[in-house]
């Protein structure tokens, strides 16, 4: 097997990860179509489906644990 075609093998691969999570969310989405509000500490959201608290909150949390993790890896490089 030469490189090139494990490069067409990755890419082949990747491409259906992407695609599986496409749809994953897609059906996500599609499946939670209820209008919810959501209160904390006395603050009200307008009226949203349920799929978009669940779609912000997952970026949200990939946003603030990709952080800890850059600021761990950052703060390793300067210790050496």
């Amino acid at each position: 097997m030469s490189w090139l075609d494990k490069s067409r093998i990755k890419r082949i691969m990747i491409t259906g990860l992407v695609l599986l999570i496409s749809i994953t969310c897609l059906l996500f989405v599609l499946e939670n179509q209820q209008l919810v509000v959501v209160s904390f500490f006395g603050f009200s959201s307008p009226q949203l489906h349920i799929s978009m608290f669940g779609v912000a909150s997952f970026l949200v949390g990939m946003i603030f644990g990709g952080g800890i993790v850059l600021a761990y890896f950052l703060g390793k490089r300067r210790g050496r």
